[in-house]
């Protein structure tokens, strides 16, 4: 028997996603027995908690007062909705009402920092394909025609003796103001972050179409992975997959050199 296709499948809201409960680690007893018997479980993307979990005899909260959550009505339309045709359909996007709102909680002006970096908003999908793991055993989220297009660099590069590890794929706006979160909370400039990471909204991670990849043994993120064979690999081969790397040196954008971080465009984009 084959599986669902939701059992493959993240689904997205602007506040929560609904991730197959197969690939979330439980944090306590108790939801440890209701993930054990759940199919889906609806995850507050803010802070990555578990709200509620889908069982057979329905849905089960797994946080006080859950269904007060801002955005559940539409959590909750993911789970009555099929999602058999998801993989044979175009991903809608979700909307950008909110990435103002998340500049603003920085302290960033839209439209000064589009023109300053000249980068673009980017959406999230509606959905997102599994792609395996990621070197921390993390479920790998990619855009489906991504999965595919990583699914067959990762296979290329095998053949020749050349091991690729995915170090991060898709994440989300909720997500990339977390990173700046923690920085500064550690005591970085929001100039230091943003020279390092993209502001939310503005990540090509975003739409699940961005690979950071590193090499077993290599640290992640670091300048020092354009010394490795991976990386020499990759500029020979990756673009005949779909891949280009996204910020070389002296890019206009005021993004550090990134020899890792790679992005996948369809020949019809």
């Amino acid at each position: 028997m084959h599986p669902h296709p939701s059992s493959r499948l993240l689904l997205n809201t602007l506040a929560m996603e609904l991730w197959p409960a197969r690939l979330l680690r439980a944090r306590s007893n108790r939801d440890a027995r209701v993930l054990s018997r759940a199919t889906q479980v609806l995850r507050r993307k803010r802070d990555g908690a578990y709200l509620a979990a889908v069982l057979p005899e329905g849905v089960i909260g797994l946080m006080p007062r859950w269904q007060r959550e801002a955005g559940i009505d539409d959590a909750l339309d993911l789970i009555d909705a099929s999602t058999s045709h998801a993989t044979h359909a175009a991903t809608p996007d979700l909307p950008l009402s909110q990435v103002e709102a998340r500049l603003e909680a920085l302290g960033l002006d839209a439209d000064d920092y589009a023109a300053r970096t000249g980068l673009e908003l980017v959406a999230e999908p509606a959905w997102l394909a599994f792609a395996g793991v990621d070197r921390y055993r993390r479920p790998l989220w990619l855009e489906s025609n991504t999965a595919r297009a990583w699914h067959a660099l990762h296979a290329a590069a095998a053949r020749e003796g050349v091991a690729l590890d995915a170090v991060s794929g898709y994440r989300s706006h909720d997500y990339q103001l977390g990173i700046f979160d923690r920085k500064r909370a550690r005591g970085l400039s929001l100039d230091a972050i943003l020279a390092v990471n993209a502001a939310p909204g503005y990540s090509e991670h975003h739409a699940g179409s961005a690979l950071d990849i590193s090499a077993p043994g290599e640290p992640s993120a670091e300048e020092s992975f354009e010394s490795t064979a991976a990386f020499e690999w990759l500029t020979r081969h990756a673009a005949d997959h779909g891949f280009t790397m996204s910020y070389p040196r002296d890019n206009p954008h005021g993004i550090v050199y990134e020899p890792w971080h790679w992005r996948y465009r369809s020949a019809a984009d």
